[in-house]
């Protein structure tokens, strides 16, 4: 019995991890003034951070369609899981399920389970890693959803962004928080809520000093050991770098993964953005 694992292009894989047949990914699209970008293998992020720095527009995302899902489940796998990046933040989770129903109705033995990852970027990139990892261990598909399930519950996101902008400009920051980090200037230690929802966790007047605060909290968290981080970075690999060196002189985790923002991500994060998950 074979298995896929279907991710939004939220979701934070190489290309290298993108090459095992396990994985397909199905891209959002982002319009940037009159350009539209889609979120696929041929897109460039450093071309993205450009036409967003040029804009004094929002950039404006799109999830994929119900068809776009329905296309990827017809892959001839009998176990078909689904990664989509948080239901408070893009509707690619609802959309996925309308698939899901559209596509049972004509194959009603496949099984399919739809994600609600409460994450984004890092942490979907994290799952679907997890996901792989217990699918190939042949657990029952069941199982597989438990287990999965139990992960989101336990996994933790962060991040520190340089540029608030786009958060802003998207309405994602309250407008109290827009307000006080643009006249001061300071850096947001950003987390995401259980339920999926962006939240603050603490504050600096650097992103070195809220990266800091960061590690203080991963490091008091005495859930973090043994696990796996997993550490996205926008167009700034030397900090991405430098943060997994702090994480491993403070931390205990078992390994440690840095991989490069997508498309949807590098519009959230933006230009020097670092998400974690773990």
């Amino acid at each position: 019995m074979g298995f896929k694992i279907i991710v939004d292009s939220c979701c934070d894989l190489t290309h290298v991890h993108l090459s095992d047949p396990h994985f397909t990914k199905v891209p959002l699209t982002i319009q940037v003034g009159s350009e539209i970008f889609v979120d696929d293998d041929t897109l460039d992020c450093v071309t993205l951070l450009r036409a967003m720095r040029n804009c004094p527009d929002a950039p404006v995302t799109a999830c994929p369609s119900p068809q776009q899902y329905m296309d990827a489940f017809d892959c001839g796998e009998d176990d078909i899981y689904v990664v989509c990046l948080s239901a408070l933040l893009s509707g690619s989770h609802n959309s996925a399920e309308q698939a899901r129903a559209l596509f049972l109705e004509e194959h009603p033995n496949v099984n399919i389970k739809v994600f609600n990852s409460c994450s984004a970027s890092a942490g979907e990139a994290l799952l679907a890693l997890k996901l792989r990892d217990s699918a190939e261990n042949g657990l029952p598909f069941q199982q597989v959803v438990a287990e999965t399930e139990r992960f989101i519950r336990g996994m933790n996101t962060m991040f520190v962004l340089e540029s608030l902008d786009n958060l802003r400009k998207n309405g994602r920051l309250t407008r109290l928080q827009s307000i006080v980090t643009g006249t001061l200037k300071l850096k947001l230690l950003m987390g995401a809520t259980p339920t999926g929802e962006i939240c603050k966790r603490g504050q600096a007047l650097s992103a070195k000093q809220a990266m800091s605060k960061m590690v203080d909290t991963v490091a008091n968290d005495p859930n973090h050991a043994g696990k796996t981080l997993l550490i996205s970075n926008c167009n700034c690999l030397e900090r991405a770098f430098a943060l997994a060196d702090m994480m491993e002189k403070r931390c205990f985790f078992s390994d440690i993964i840095i991989v490069p923002t997508g498309g949807i991500s590098t519009v959230y994060a933006n230009d020097g953005g670092i998400v974690i998950a773990y």
